[in-house]
């Protein structure tokens, strides 16, 4: 699949919603209570959800398909919401970063993480975060190969259960 990657705006929440539940589906399916993955996505994958996140001064990209555009992975740059974290520190979490299993390996995912770590830079961000659930390996050794080291421990719920995620962290230039 040939695919590009842009800069999103306020504009695209409907398609930051619709490929974060289908990727948040994909990759939890099997692993998470489907009754606990469809309430997850209607809130946390909600228009309104992201459109919040801009309010709040987020930056994102999505990754589109082409022909046609259509979304098939985004990352997602906010103030940090992690724990033992100083939101005002001047660190940036990546929040998510997705996409669909049709592009692993293709670099996108390599393009959505330049595209938010450049920011980051520009920004001032001492360092970049993210929070990544611990079973999942194939992201987590994409995150050590961009140079995120753990620094941290949080609990993750879906649904009624608790799940273990380490927080990651990597150092910029503009710390």
């Amino acid at each position: 699949m040939d695919w590009h990657v842009r800069e999103a705006t306020v504009e695209d929440v409907e398609r930051l919603a619709l490929v974060g539940a289908a990727t948040f589906l994909e990759s939890f399916a099997g692993v998470i209570d489907g009754g606990a993955i469809v309430r997850h996505c209607q809130r946390q994958h909600a228009v309104e959800t992201y459109r919040d996140y801009f309010a709040a001064g987020a930056f994102a990209w999505l990754a589109e398909a082409a022909p046609g555009a259509a979304p098939v992975g985004f990352a997602l740059l906010t103030r940090p919401d992690l724990p033992g974290i100083d939101p005002d520190g001047g660190d940036l979490e990546l929040k998510r970063i997705y996409a669909l299993s049709r592009l692993h390996g293709t670099g996108a995912g390599s393009a959505l993480m330049q595209a938010a770590v450049e920011r980051a830079e520009r920004e001032g961000a001492p360092r970049l975060l993210l929070g990544v659930y611990k079973g999942n390996d194939r992201a987590l050794a994409f995150y050590a190969r961009k140079g995120f080291t753990p620094i941290g421990e949080r609990r993750f719920r879906v649904g009624d259960r608790e799940y273990e995620d380490l927080v990651l962290a990597r150092p910029l230039g503009g710390g």
